[in-house]
């Protein structure tokens, strides 16, 4: 279960979950602890209309705090993105529905790290409990 595994991961995370069923009475199914973000995932679970999809929108946590929980859910075969960046889905269209090919996260590089942007990220990971170096 979605909802169950975001808050095993982060006990007091919000979050808000939409899923679109592609079979039965494919209704848009929706859970969540936070109203706000409840109404986001199912405004665009809706805009995406591609069965057997869902999406969840959270707040105080970061993604990758949950990214291996979400994985571990046995009904779960593909996970498109965890971010927090930007981002436009790339949906393919036919005569029986639609389905998600593809995402694109955030922006294209501008340029390549030096130093000083080492030091920011490595503070980063530390701020998000995932330290290095």
């Amino acid at each position: 279960d979605i909802a169950e595994a975001l808050v095993n991961s982060v006990p007091n995370i919000k979050f808000g979950l939409a899923f679109c069923e592609a079979s039965g009475d494919r209704l848009i199914r929706h859970d969540g602890n936070d109203e706000d973000l409840r109404k986001l995932a199912v405004e665009n679970a809706r805009k995406i209309g591609a069965g057997h999809t869902f999406i969840v929108y959270i707040k105080d946590a970061w993604p990758i705090n949950v990214l291996n929980s979400l994985k571990m859910v046995p009904e779960i075969t593909t996970i498109y993105c965890a971010t927090a960046n930007p981002v436009q889905l790339v949906i393919a269209e036919s005569n029986q529905g639609r389905g998600v090919i593809g995402v694109i996260d955030g922006y294209t590089p501008l340029g390549v790290e030096e130093e000083d942007h080492i030091k920011r990220r490595i503070e980063l990971l530390r701020k998000i409990g995932y330290k290095r170096g």
